[in-house]
């Protein structure tokens, strides 16, 4: 259970290792615009690490929390508990994602082909193996509820291809997670 945590929270960290690589998909915005909010609120209380872990998702939790507040109230949003008109949450996991593999990264193919003016290296060779094949993906879903309907009036998601599970930088992931949060964040209207 341990090793999951720690697997999670570090294909987290590598989901913004850069954020040139981090495909972001916001939903339409005009349901979000045409309650004119200006008070919102986190949906779930921040992750307590009580036993003092160095799991990568307790490092993660702050500082999404973090880049989102200030993303929020740089477009004029306040966070109040007390006079909320929507919350705000979000949702982490992993996926798989096909990839191509070029036909030049076998050297047994049924069909002969030529390619003219050059030969193919073995470079090409292995970046097309290394890029084919099914890929891991590391999805950060930003939810907006309304809170007096409970119901979603915008989301946006985060997703990148997990290349190093290995690596995790707190420093980088706060970096990347504030670029990819103000990206995603630049659909929204600012607050009226």
């Amino acid at each position: 259970m341990r090793i999951t945590h720690f697997l999670t929270g570090g294909l987290f960290c590598l989901v913004l290792a850069a954020c040139s690589d981090i495909e972001i998909q916001p939903a339409a915005i005009d349901q979000f615009a045409a309650n004119n909010y200006q008070y919102y609120k986190w949906r779930s209380q921040p992750l307590q690490n009580t036993a003092n872990s160095s799991d990568a998702v307790y490092i993660m939790d702050p500082i999404m929390r973090r880049e989102v507040d200030s993303g929020l109230r740089g477009k004029g949003y306040v966070l109040d508990e007390e006079r909320a008109q929507f919350s705000v949450d979000y949702l982490f996991a992993t996926g798989m994602r096909m990839g191509e593999q070029s036909q030049q990264a076998s050297n047994l193919t049924p069909y002969p082909s030529v390619t003219p003016n050059r030969q193919v290296d073995q470079a090409s060779v292995d970046n097309a193996i290394a890029l084919g094949g099914v890929k891991e993906t590391s999805n950060i879903a930003l939810q907006f509820n309304d809170v007096a309907t409970n119901e979603e009036v915008w989301r946006v998601v985060m997703t990148k291809i997990v290349e190093n599970v290995n690596n995790i930088d707190t420093a980088r992931l706060g970096n990347n997670l504030n670029k990819s949060v103000k990206e995603a964040l630049s659909t929204l209207p600012p607050a009226k």
